[in-house]
């Protein structure tokens, strides 16, 4: 059973290393709330897209209802003082309201009386802001089998990596079972061809790159030259930290911060190979993957959809609630007002003020992803507690 989420985002990788003002990376202050309730007063976004695009968010609402009704769900509540009961509750109540309502007028004012509405305690712990980025599912061409075209695999998860039962990452397992140290970096994995030749290849692509970009997402479709397609998503990492290809090549003066793009740095990859692999290798952390059927699943182990997805901190936000994201897609500078469900986790997340939007499979999402870095602000939605069923008095 895959319990992690999908890898770090393309976008983070690529443009995280841009300055910004705030600093969205702030961790909140100890004891400090994630979620802060609206008051009575305060403005709420319009709700009335959720209604105009009922059918397509009722399969995610879906996925998170059929994951609440697990038991182990319920050893993440209560989180932020939310318990399961109302978690649950609230996912169930606005997919009904999604079809009970007349029009989106209706379905706006039935939300609003019924629903309490929480802000993101964001980058500065009073509900300042969110930075989102974009992270997706590349499509690339690969081969099961490695020949002079396709060189460079992916790996399925080592059988020395050892893992806790919650999958925390405790590091290299020895031959007598024991956890011997920390497992290997990046860098140790391809210098010293650890995982070569122990079965563990899955399929080979053509370019370090994209194989490099598939770590970052965390998932990768491959089209065969015999015309297969291949799903791979998420099975595990090194537990070792990620850092930023972008950020690395801006600090050292080999791309612009204006220039920075996946296409900037393919163009830059190809002139530069040898520093390619050098910058890329000082990534420590290193992702491993398995074979799927349909779309890659996020740490719920439900299938995460484009554009309906949000990767967030698990360790602030309540897992499989609903969230409102009001921001922009900085490439075509589109509005972006909508309900996701908060099904996922950033691999490089770790605070209020950063979450990551899922925007599909292909091409296109992959160009997407690659330019959204935009502040905005996300809204989390539970039932009031007196509309909550059975709710305790």
């Amino acid at each position: 059973m895959r319990t992690f989420a999908l890898a770090a985002a393309l976008a983070l990788a690529l443009w995280s290393a841009a300055c910004t003002t705030p600093d969205y990376g702030r961790p909140l202050p100890p004891g400090a709330p994630a979620l802060i309730a609206l008051k009575h007063d305060e403005k709420r976004p319009d709700f009335g897209e959720g209604f105009k695009h009922r059918d397509e968010l009722a399969l995610a609402l879906d996925r998170s209802i059929e994951w609440f009704k697990k038991e182990s769900s319920k050893q993440h509540f209560p989180m932020e003082q939310i318990t399961h009961e109302r978690a649950q509750a609230s996912v169930i109540r606005f997919r009904e309201l999604l079809f009970e309502a007349r029009d989106a007028g209706d379905f706006t004012r039935r939300v609003n009386n019924e629903f309490q509405v929480y802000k993101s305690a964001g980058w500065n712990a009073k509900g300042g802001g969110v930075l989102f980025t974009g992270y997706c599912t590349p499509i690339f061409d690969g081969s099961r089998t490695p020949d002079d075209t396709f060189r460079y695999p992916l790996y399925a998860l080592p059988p020395d990596l050892a893992k806790a039962k919650d999958g925390e990452i405790l590091g290299r397992r020895a031959a007598d079972g024991s956890v011997a140290g920390p497992y290997p970096t990046r860098r140790e994995i391809e210098a010293s061809a650890l995982l070569e030749g122990k079965g563990l290849e899955l399929v080979y692509l053509k370019d370090p790159l994209d194989a490099f970009i598939a770590h970052v997402n965390g998932s990768a479709f491959i089209k065969t030259p015999g015309g297969e397609e291949l799903k791979f998503g998420y099975s595990g990492k090194n537990g070792r930290e990620y850092s930023s290809l972008g950020k690395e090549l801006i600090r050292a003066k080999e791309l612009k911060s204006k220039d920075m793009s996946l296409q900037g740095i393919r163009t830059w990859g190809r002139n530069n190979p040898e520093k390619l692999a050098e910058y890329m290798a000082r990534n420590d952390s290193y992702v491993f993957f398995l074979e799927i059927d349909g779309n890659p699943r996020g740490s719920l182990n439900v299938e995460v959809q484009g554009e309906r997805t949000i990767a967030t901190d698990k360790a602030l936000f309540p897992r499989g609630g609903l969230v409102f994201v009001e921001t922009k897609t900085k490439g075509a500078d589109q509005t972006f007002k909508q309900f996701l469900l908060d099904q996922d986790t950033g691999g490089a997340i770790r605070t209020a003020g950063r979450a990551d939007l899922y925007l599909g499979v292909g091409p296109d999402a992959e160009q997407r992803a690659g330019h959204v870095m935009s502040e905005g602000q996300m809204y989390y939605l539970f039932l009031r507690p007196d509309e909550v069923p059975h709710a305790a008095p």
